[in-house]
Order: C-alpha cells, then sequence, then structure tokens
C-alpha cells in the first residue's frame, strides 16, 4: 500500500502542475487579456460596441474561462490527496475553499453571457437600455470574480503554509504562495469596502499571486514532491 502511495503521489503532484499551467495560461488570456479589450470601464456604449466587433475573441475568452473553472476541480482533488496524510482536516479545507471559490467563478460566468443574448435580442429593448444592461452584468461579473478571488486567496494561504511546515516541496514556494493569498485578500476586500483604493492597486497587487502559483506549479512539474511528510 505504501508502495502504491508513493508511487501515485508523484504523478498526482506533476498533474496538478499540468493542470497549474492550464489555470494560469488560460486566466491571464480569459480573465485578463481579453476582458481589459473589451470591457471599457465607465463607458457602456464603448464596451457593448467592442462585443460587436470582437464576438469571436469575446466567445473564445468565455470558453477558455470556463476550461480554466473546469480544471479546479482536478486540481482541489490533488491537493487533498498531496496534504491528506499529514492533516486531513487542513487537505479538507484547501480542497474547500478551491471548490467555493470555483464555483462562485462559474456562476459568476454566467452573467458574461447576458450581453450575447441581449445583442440577439436587440429588438425588445432601446439601444441605450441595451447598453446599460448589458454593462450591468459585467458589473455583477467583476463583483462575483473578486468574491471568488477571496476564497482562493484563502487556499493559497493555507496551501502556502502546509507546503511551509511540511516540506512536500521547497519552503519558499510555501512563502511565496502565502504572499500572494493574502495579496488576493486584499484585492478583494478593497474591491468591497474601498473600491477607488483598490484601483490604485491594480495590476501590482497581482504579481506576487503569479510569481506564487508560477513557483508552485514548476516545481509540481519539475521536482514532483518530497515523500518524506510529516503530521501537523
Amino acid at each position: 500500500m505504501k508502495e502504491q502511495i508513493e508511487t501515485s503521489l508523484p504523478f498526482k503532484a506533476r498533474m496538478g502542475g499540468v493542470l497549474y499551467l492550464i489555470i494560469i495560461i488560460g486566466g491571464l488570456f480569459g480573465a485578463g487579456y481579453v476582458p481589459s479589450t473589451i470591457v471599457v470601464h465607465g463607458d457602456a456604449a464603448a464596451t457593448v460596441n467592442n462585443i460587436l466587433t470582437n464576438e469571436s475573441l469575446y466567445r473564445f475568452g468565455l470558453g477558455v474561462h470556463i476550461i480554466v473553472v473546469l480544471c479546479n476541480i482536478p486540481l482541489a482533488a490533488i491537493f487533498y490527496d498531496l496534504f491528506e496524510f499529514a492533516n486531513k482536516s487542513l487537505a479538507r479545507l484547501v480542497m474547500l475553499f478551491i471548490l467555493v471559490s470555483a464555483t462562485i467563478e462559474g456562476v459568476s460566468l454566467l452573467n458574461k453571457f447576458v450581453p450575447l443574448i441581449l445583442l440577439q435580442s436587440a429588438a425588445i429593448m432601446t439601444v441605450e437600455q441595451l447598453q446599460t444592461t448589458a454593462y450591468m452584468h459585467f458589473l455583477l461579473h467583476e463583483i462575483g470574480f473578486n468574491l471568488s478571488l477571496a476564497f482562493f486567496g484563502c487556499y493559497c494561504l493555507l496551501a502556502g503554509y502546509l507546503i511551509f511546515r511540511l516540506g512536500v516541496l521547497p519552503r519558499i514556494i510555501g512563502l511565496l504562495l502565502a504572499i500572494g493569498g493574502a495579496c488576493y485578500l486584499i484585492n478583494s476586500f478593497a474591491n468591497f469596502l474601498v473600491p477607488e483604493f483598490a484601483v490604485g492597486l491594480l495590476p501590482y497587487i497581482f504579481i506576487p499571486c503569479f510569481f506564487g502559483e508560477a513557483t508552485l506549479c514548476l516545481s509540481l512539474l519539475i521536482k514532483g514532491v518530497n515523500l518524506e511528510q510529516k503530521v501537523i
């Protein structure tokens, strides 16, 4: 049984690295590049016009974003397997934070389909109503996305703590991941509580998040995990 575990964990770790790589690249494109190209903050008319002129890009970005959400589900199971031998309760909590984050993110994506539906049914409202309604759903998606990042930040903090304590990966990765998690939380709560302050944080607040997750991804892909785990 122990030999089976020792054989499967390195494979699962590398699969986790592959999934994380998809999440990072897909997230940069679907949740980063495409919205920055389409959405003009404070200008509903320009935003809707960008959808009309870049509909294929918009739809492709949605598809990529859905793949990112889907990848989080097996990733949650893999992290549970990597941490369960050290502390089952904390491993469950890591998995729960990822799954809740993915659920909120997936539901909030529904808002981004509304503009496409409205554009296909343009006769039922005036141009101004269509633009305002479509833009309002973009804002709702941003709220949902920031809420999902708060839960994802909790995952990063907890997973970073476990990596640092257990030594399953280089401890510096745990530290970087935890710092990234704190940045996710700061960004989310700044958006909820002090939106004007949150605007000034972008894009710098996400730089530690990127480095923390990128180093975790590369370590899982290249090095795998240390099987000599300790119980906490």
